[in-house]
């Protein structure tokens, strides 16, 4: 049995990640992180729904270009070596994925269309504060289609239009799609890694929609984040797969006593064990972007799986990079903390490692006693 990718979307790969080198270079990542005022590069945003990008898996018919969730995992990976500054996740991983799986046709013909034309972006809000959101600690409410509530933190909260919201109606947890108009408090999150937009959304009063049946909230955003765990591994696989190549290269030129640095024990040591948890990384991802693109049944174990492996290895290689350069890779002038800073990050969207242990888990117990 293949495992690996076909020609076609090897093919892929190598086309996203040259117009990636060429548009994205880290000096445009930099530029929102220096920029203040700047959530995310608004160029790049509209490059890359030029090449269709944003609309990879959405079907034909809404203007997307009908591909299947390999081919998105590949773009994901892309994305994740640029450490590119724009909302790609929260809105192709979270909103497209949620309106695809859970929406009605009218929802799909308004919203897949604007964004896989890159005319609208998305966030998912579901946190409420520190803690694992729960069906009984859950407290945004939806009475006569208005929501009222508080989320923090909301990825690209503060420059998305339209947000998939978890609240109950009638005691019953739902998800809804919400126009983030005037009747939204946005107050900015101050987080880590500035180049991916976070915030605090105040719900007063907000006209809501719902996706899927009343009560189906939880299951249903369950499905979402096991999709969109195995694209945000291959994201956190691609950047820690650079973080790699930094420190070898880097280890390669440096010279210390008369040697090359890479000669030495214990750089070969640190770059083993990156080498080690990158590989366990894309082999978990690979597994899941099988159980995704098949729908398989494995798909919660796969994509939990994948989510802690990736999550495990962009962490370990954004800081072993930094140690391989030595005091220099401290510094502001080396790209080396831009991919600390979205390692620490993606590492807390749809719910940190802890959380995916939990589900992994709790799902390999529920195989084993149905399998008795």
């Amino acid at each position: 049995m293949n495992f690996d990718f076909s020609d076609e979307q090897k093919f892929l790969k190598g086309e996203a990640r040259k117009f990636l080198e060429a548009n994205c270079p880290t000096s445009r990542v930099r530029k929102v992180l220096d920029d203040d005022g700047k959530a995310f590069d608004e160029e790049l945003w509209k490059a890359v729904a030029g090449q269709g990008w944003l609309g990879a898996t959405i079907p034909e018919e809404h203007g997307g270009l009908g591909l299947g969730h390999l081919e998105l995992c590949v773009i994901a990976e892309e994305l994740g070596r640029v450490v590119a500054p724009i909302p790609f996740a929260s809105t192709v991983y979270f909103l497209a994925e949620a309106v695809m799986l859970a929406g009605d046709e009218a929802q799909k013909a308004e919203l897949l269309p604007k964004i896989a034309a890159g005319e609208v972006i998305g966030a998912v809000a579901t946190s409420e504060g520190p803690g694992v959101i729960s069906p009984g600690a859950l407290q945004s409410t939806v009475e006569g289609g208005k929501l009222s509530g508080v989320k923090i933190p909301v990825t690209d909260g503060d420059i998305a239009a339209v947000a998939l919201v978890l609240a109950k109606e009638n005691g019953k947890p739902g998800l809804y799609l919400a126009e983030l108009d005037a009747s939204v408090t946005r107050e900015a999150v101050s987080t880590l890694d500035p180049t991916r937009d976070a915030a605090k959304l105040t719900f007063n009063q907000t006209p809501v929609r719902r996706l899927g049946a009343a009560g189906e909230g939880f299951d249903l955003l369950e499905q979402i984040f096991d999709r969109a765990a195995v694209l945000l591994a291959f994201e956190q696989t691609g950047g820690a797969d650079r973080c790699l190549e930094m420190a070898k290269e880097y280890a390669l030129e440096r010279y210390a006593f008369g040697r090359v640095i890479a000669s030495y024990q214990a750089i070969k040591h640190k770059l083993a064990d990156m080498y080690v948890k990158n590989e366990l990384a894309r082999s978990n991802a690979y597994y899941g972007a099988w159980a995704l693109n098949t729908n398989a049944p494995e798909l919660p174990v796969a994509a939990s799986a994948a989510r802690i492996a990736a999550s495990e290895a962009f962490w370990f290689a954004s800081k072993e990079n930094i140690q391989t350069h030595g005091g220099i890779g401290f510094t502001w002038e080396m790209d080396c903390h831009l991919y600390y800073r979205r390692s620490r990050q993606l590492s807390l969207v749809a719910g940190a490692p802890r959380v995916w242990k939990e589900r992994l888990v709790s799902h390999l117990e529920r195989r084993n006693a149905e399998a008795a």
